[in-house]
């Protein structure tokens, strides 16, 4: 299949820096953060008919397991491994994996209505109470519970269609 250079300037274009930032927070390598950019893009442009949900997070899940199979490649080659530039994969692959989750569930979010966000964030990331997301929100108490349970029906429903697994 010839490389449409269109499509793969457009992912760049798109997703690029983003990505970047994003296996940079994993790498601290720069060289080794592009090497894995460009080969998440030919890999989510060879496989773009196939992908199911969020493109954005395809592309990061992608990544991700580039990551994991380049720091599993330099462990099955000891002379290599002393050049590795992945440092302690569990802590890595664990900052990969919050990033990851915290993009995912940002988009995510941003797909839920204003109404359906807000008391979501309220309750779950400010941390209020009913009472004080309801005054801080001018509704009443019993609008933000119903909202919480519409909006979290809603969450789930929109997670799965970007195919992240909960």
């Amino acid at each position: 299949m010839p490389l449409d250079d269109n499509v793969v300037e457009a992912i760049y274009r798109e997703h690029g820096s983003a990505l970047r930032r994003f296996v940079l927070s994993a790498t601290r390598d720069p060289q080794l953060a592009e090497d894995v950019v460009q080969e998440t893009v030919l890999r989510v442009w060879q496989h773009a008919p196939e992908v199911n949900g969020s493109f954005r997070s395809y592309l990061y899940r992608t990544a991700r397991n580039i990551m994991i199979d380049n720091y599993r490649r330099s462990q099955r080659r000891p002379h290599e491994a002393l050049e590795s530039r992945l440092t302690e994969p569990a802590e890595v692959m664990g900052r990969v994996d919050e990033l990851l989750n915290r993009v995912l569930m940002e988009e995510a979010l941003l797909r839920l209505s204003k109404e359906h966000r807000d008391v979501l964030v309220a309750l779950h990331y400010r941390r209020f109470t009913v009472n004080e997301a309801a005054v801080q929100l001018s509704i009443p108490s019993g609008t933000v519970k119903s909202r919480a349970f519409y909006a979290l029906r809603a969450l789930r429903t929109i997670l799965d269609e970007m195919g992240v697994e909960r």
